[in-house]
């Protein structure tokens, strides 16, 4: 099973939902990328992840392009907000979804209270993905 996360980035959200679904099942092939990937991964998504046991410090933005040519079960969308523009995947694939979720990287706030932020996406992020997990592929 082969599965594509996209959202604009690659920085915060799809990185998370990535982390979660390789630990769900080591079988399943999982990728993240974005339209317009950032430099890096957000240092907030690494804490909050190591915080639930999850390394994904090595992780790194990746482009969409790099993707086109392959096949993919499922390519699933992230994105959540109106001001974000959910990318399209043009390759070849069996399953498209979205999940959406807010962007934690918009939080405001105090360092806690945005790492709170990071910690409720997270927490759902592992939650949808989850029933995602549970529904279509387990």
């Amino acid at each position: 099973m082969k599965i594509l996360i996209l959202c604009t980035g690659n920085s915060c959200r799809s990185q998370m939902a990535e982390g979660f679904l390789r630990t769900f099942d080591p079988k399943l092939e999982v990728y993240s990328a974005g339209t317009n990937p950032a430099s890096r991964v957000q240092p907030n998504t690494i804490i909050v992840m190591s915080e639930v046991g999850i390394d994904i410090s090595s992780h790194f933005p990746k482009s969409v392009d790099r993707f086109l040519n392959d096949e993919f079960d499922y390519v699933i969308t992230v994105c959540n907000s109106a001001k974000e523009t959910c990318p399209v995947f043009l390759g070849k694939v069996k399953n498209r979804l979205h999940i959406g979720f807010d962007d934690p990287y918009d939080a405001i706030g105090t360092e806690e209270e945005k790492l709170n932020e990071y910690r409720r996406v997270r927490d759902e992020i592992k939650r949808d993905f989850w029933i995602f997990y549970k529904e279509n592929i387990k």
